[in-house]
C-alpha cells in the first residue's frame, strides 16, 4: 500500500498509479485461448508484479502456464490492484482495475526492477521456459470507497523526461541499501507506519520509492513531495524526507 509523503490528498489519477505501485501481486484477468473447453471466457489467476517508471506492470511467467498460453493467443489482458488488506470492510478500501496489452520483453533494466523486488525470482528467471513481460498501460478503473470510482482514459505517468533516473536508479539504490540502512527503516516506520525490519529499497521512479521486508513479504510505497528527473533531485527528495522522519520520529 503507498504511503503519501504529505497528508494532502493527492489528484485521483496519482492516487490510482500510487495504489497500484504499492501492490505487489495482482489478479490477472485474460481470455482462454481456442482449443480449450473455457474458450472465450475469462481466466484469472494471482501474478507477482514490478512496474516500470511510467507505472507499466512488469510480470515474470512461465509458457507452461495457462495465463501466459492465453496472452499469446489474446494479449489484451486486465489486472486487479486490491490495497483492502486489513480493513474490516474491505469495500471501503481502494483497489484498481487496469487494462491493457501484454507483451514479452528482453530488457535488462525492466528484468533487474522486477528481480530487486523480488530476489527469490532469480533462482527461476533464467529458465527457459521463464520470460519477462510489460503490460502497456489503457484505461484504469479506481474504486477508492463507496461512491469514490472513476475511470482514467490515460493511466501510464510520462517518464521520457526522467531517463537520466532511469540510468542512475541502481546506483541509488545500491548506494542507500549500503549506507543508509537507518534511513529506510525510518522511512517504513515512521513514514509508511510500517514495523522496523530488514528493510531494502527495490525502486526508485519519478513518483516515489519502493521499500520491502523479504523476511516478512512485505512491501512499502513512499511517494515523493515533487516528481524527480534525475539521481541528484532524487537524492534531494530522499534527504527532505529522511529529515521530516527524524522530526516526526523525535
Amino acid at each position: 500500500m503507498s504511503t503519501p509523503a504529505q497528508g494532502k490528498e493527492a489528484d485521483p489519477l496519482v492516487l490510482a498509479r500510487e495504489t497500484v505501485r504499492g501492490c505487489d501481486r495482482a489478479a490477472l484477468a485474460v481470455l482462454a485461448r481456442p482449443g480449450t473447453p473455457e474458450a472465450g471466457g475469462p481466466y484469472a489467476s494471482l501474478v507477482q508484479v514490478a512496474f516500470d517508471h511510467d507505472a507499466s506492470p512488469i510480470l515474470l511467467i512461465s509458457t507452461l502456464a495457462d495465463h501466459t498460453k492465453n496472452l499469446l493467443e489474446d494479449p489484451r489482458c486486465s489486472l486487479l490492484f486490491d490495497a483492502t488488506a486489513g480493513l474490516a470492510e474491505p469495500l471501503t478500501g481502494a483497489r484498481v482495475s487496469l487494462q491493457g496489452t501484454a507483451r514479452r520483453i528482453d530488457d535488462s533494466r525492466l528484468a533487474e526492477r522486477y528481480l530487486s523486488r523480488f530476489p527469490g525470482a532469480r533462482m527461476y528467471a533464467g529458465f527457459t521456459d521463464f520470460a519477462f513481460w510489460k503490460v502497456e498501460p489503457a484505461r484504469a478503473h479506481m474504486v477508492a470507497g463507496f461512491g469514490k470510482i472513476r475511470w482514467f482514459d490515460s493511466f501510464a505517468f510520462d517518464a521520457v523526461s526522467a531517463a537520466g533516473l532511469a540510468e542512475g536508479e541502481a546506483d541509488v539504490l545500491a548506494h542507500m541499501n549500503a549506507d543508509h540502512a537507518d534511513a529506510i527503516d525510518l522511512y517504513a516506520r515512521v513514514l509508511a507506519g510500517r514495523a522496523s525490519g530488514t528493510w531494502t529499497m527495490t525502486g526508485v521512479d519519478p513518483e516515489g520509492f519502493d521499500l520491502r521486508e523479504q523476511a516478512r513479504g512485505e512491501s512499502a510505497r513512499i511517494r515523493f513531495d515533487r516528481n524527480v528527473a534525475d539521481p541528484e533531485s532524487a537524492r534531494v527528495e530522499l534527504v527532505r524526507l529522511v529529515k521530516r522522519a527524524r522530526a516526526q520520529a523525535s
